[in-house]
């Protein structure tokens, strides 16, 4: 699969798919557009010791390494199941320019969690980390969960990432008041978390994005 490099505007890398013509993350900021989503409007607002987060696209990482930061910051401990369909080669993560925006401890940390077995469990200070290698079509839960980072490519791209079918499969997995966060709020993805029960609200976006859509089981 071939990507390259983008640097968006706040001067973090994101990653471009000439195949699917998308970029990985907003052209506006790659980390701003992270932590705007799915630390501040999603992992912040649960309070629980222990979290546990289910992601659709593990992509760059760039999600978990914040979300470790954030963790450790407010003393919670995370179980983090991340699926990848296409995990990205290493000599591509070693150019992504993220370093620059994390603090010291956790620069070689986010290089690391790249080198971590897939399908194998790891703890990484507050994180207890599951790469796994797999297709959200087929894969089967095991586990519940408290908030779901859906981090796929746009509706437009990947449409059957965005089905009914999906969305019942996390609906089913996920805790009662847990979040699913997304960056996408087309009406017919709306539509399809109503009908399975989620309370959805589309709520204000980070630069370059009016809106995004959290929904509550």
């Amino acid at each position: 699969m071939k990507t390259r490099l983008i640097i968006t505007q706040d001067g973090s890398h994101t990653l471009y798919r000439p195949d699917l013509d998308e970029l990985y993350h907003s052209r506006y900021g790659a980390v701003q557009e992270a932590i705007y989503i799915y630390i501040n409007c999603g992992l912040k607002l649960i309070s629980n010791p222990v979290i546990k987060i289910f992601e659709v696209g593990f992509g760059t990482g760039l999600n978990a390494i914040l979300s470790l930061i954030e963790a450790e910051r407010s003393n919670q401990i995370l179980y983090y199941d991340s699926i990848e369909k296409y995990p990205l080669d290493s000599t591509l993560i070693k150019k992504l320019n993220y370093k620059n925006f994390l603090p010291e401890k956790y620069q070689d940390i986010f290089y690391n969690m790249h080198h971590l077995e897939w399908d194998k469990t790891s703890q990484i200070g507050n994180m207890i980390l599951t790469k796994i290698s797999g297709d959200i079509q087929t894969h089967i839960f095991k586990d519940s969960y408290n908030l779901i980072y859906f981090d796929a490519f746009g509706p437009e791209k990947d449409p059957d990432l965005w089905s009914a079918d999906i969305f019942k499969k996390i609906h089913h997995a996920m805790e009662t008041g847990g979040i699913l966060i997304t960056f996408s709020v087309k009406g017919n993805i709306r539509r399809k978390l109503v009908e399975l029960g989620f309370y959805v609200e589309k709520i204000s976006g980070p630069p370059g994005k009016k809106h995004i859509l959290r929904a509550i089981k």
